[in-house]
């Protein structure tokens, strides 16, 4: 047990303690990783970006851009803009309140 009145005697044997318990967890892990049972990923689909995918991400970053630039009560009445006529409109609108 550590002195009370040692402050690097107590970090010395937290440093103890946290090394035990790495070691045991690598003991768990050890036999697993002998006996090479990974299994390997499954090969990840890759996503196509369609013209129509990528004209939204770019509406998506210019309106995030507008919203960056704007004071709370302006981002809110952009958010019921844009639910109500769609995200061109909201983007004009964010950028006429921005200027």
């Amino acid at each position: 047990m550590p002195s009370r009145t040692n402050p690097l005697k107590r970090e010395l044997y937290a440093i103890q303690v946290a090394l035990r318990q790495l070691q045991r967890s690598f003991d768990r892990l050890a036999p697993a990783l002998a006996a090479g049972s990974t299994a390997p990923m499954p090969a990840r689909r890759k996503m196509t970006m369609t013209p129509a995918r990528r004209a939204a991400l770019k509406l998506q970053g210019q309106y995030m851009g507008q919203m960056r630039n704007l004071k709370p009560q302006h981002k809110a009445k952009v958010k019921k803009i844009r639910a109500e006529k769609g995200i061109r409109a909201a983007i004009a609108a964010a950028k006429r309140m921005s200027s």
